[in-house]
């Protein structure tokens, strides 16, 4: 990695908010099934850390040594801001797929959805890139936060997960989430439907505006939204769901946005089951679950945590994230994959669709240094 040593208040997790943090360090012990980690939670423990994107894959969870909480989001080490941590040199070396490649898929997908059952399925890209100097993945956490908007951030250890992920990280900043519990009390706040942002204060103004008015992307939102209505109302003796979604954005990306609130019947049930319960969303996967699951394992490379969740859980409380705008840094910090997906319905245009994906990108290829649109450099 760096030269110089990392601060000693590096985290192996962190998990930064607007409305509050929490980071660790160290292993007590580490699980890749979540039978485990909830035997863990019930003896009183805490556990951080993600589940992948299939439900039938590892998770990587573990019971941290040093737990430190704060009440606003993060705010990075002066080491990685200034300090010898702050250099980075990134290069991109493969789109997976190419650009016209993943067009053909969602020309496929539509037409499968024309055809079939399938209401919905998101379809996701990646980029490779390659670093030199290695980096060390908290130094890209650090840029995504002082970059996000509202200052959203996080970084897992993926090595719980097994041999294929041992020293990995999964760095990222999602404004999505998928569950969070206080007591008896869970919420929720679902993203489907997306517009690119425009550097014009009017023209931004006019994209949000045709955003919340278009009939794909409303018809879109409302799959996710009933998901969760369908998971979440049966454990609750209140759920309240506008009926309409609202706008929310990045810096890069205007989104459709219904805030979830719900008061649980039986307040011992644990924010861990109830992101098993309602992962994964028709935000990330589609609809039904297991027509879109089928169509992403066949069309795409393995996801692995990508569209998964990141988050924490102690007692009964804890909060999971949707783990998009992310990456999956190698363990000796020389090469990471970097996605990102867009929801497809029937009325979707595919040329539109991979541009969604390209801006999508641009979040965690800022943080990386490099500049919009994907080209890769000559040989």
């Amino acid at each position: 990695m760096c030269a110089s040593p990392r601060p000693a208040s590096a985290p192996d997790f962190l998990l930064s908010r607007a409305h509050g943090s929490v980071r660790t360090q160290g292993a007590k012990e580490r699980f890749n099934r979540v039978e485990d980690a909830l035997a863990a939670l019930h003896r009183g423990e805490m556990v951080v850390g993600a589940l992948a994107f299939r439900r039938d894959h590892a998770c990587a969870f573990t019971v941290p040594v040093k737990i430190v909480r704060e009440d606003g989001p993060l705010e990075p080490h002066a080491y990685y801001r200034q300090g010898p941590g702050s250099v980075l040199h990134a290069e991109l070396a493969a789109l997976v797929p190419e650009e016209a490649e993943h067009e053909r898929r969602v020309e496929a997908a539509i037409e499968t959805m024309k055809q079939t059952i399938l209401n919905k399925v998101v379809l996701a890209r990646a980029v490779d890139v390659r670093f030199d100097p290695p980096v060390d993945p908290r130094l890209i956490a650090a840029r995504l936060i002082d970059l996000s908007l509202n200052r959203d951030g996080f970084i897992v250890d993926l090595t719980p997960a097994g041999e294929d992920f041992v020293g990995n990280m999964l760095v990222g900043s999602s404004p999505e989430v998928l569950i969070k519990k206080q007591g008896s009390t869970i919420s929720a706040y679902p993203l489907a439907g997306s517009a690119p942002r425009a550097v014009d204060p009017i023209e931004d103004k006019k994209r949000g505006e045709r955003l919340l008015a278009s009939n794909k992307d409303l018809r879109e939102h409302s799959f996710v939204v009933e998901h969760l209505r369908r998971k979440l109302a049966p454990l609750c003796s209140q759920l309240d769901i506008p009926t309409t979604p609202e706008l929310t954005c990045t810096n890069e990306m205007w989104h459709l946005a219904t805030p979830v609130l719900g008061t649980l019947k039986q307040s011992d049930l644990t924010a861990l089951e109830l992101a098993q319960i309602v992962h994964p969303t028709p935000a990330i996967c589609g609809t039904p679950t297991e027509s879109a699951e089928e169509l992403i394992s066949f069309a795409e490379a393995d996801r692995r945590f990508y569209a998964g969740a990141v988050g924490w859980a102690e007692g009964i409380d804890g909060e999971f994230m949707v783990a998009i705008r992310c990456a999956e840094v190698s363990g000796d910090g020389t090469h990471a994959r970097a996605w990102a997906g867009g929801g497809i319905v029937e009325e979707s245009n595919a040329t539109a669709e991979v541009a969604e994906t390209s801006a999508k990108l641009r979040t965690i290829m800022k943080a990386l240094g490099l500049k919009p649109g994907f080209h890769l450099p000559e040989a």
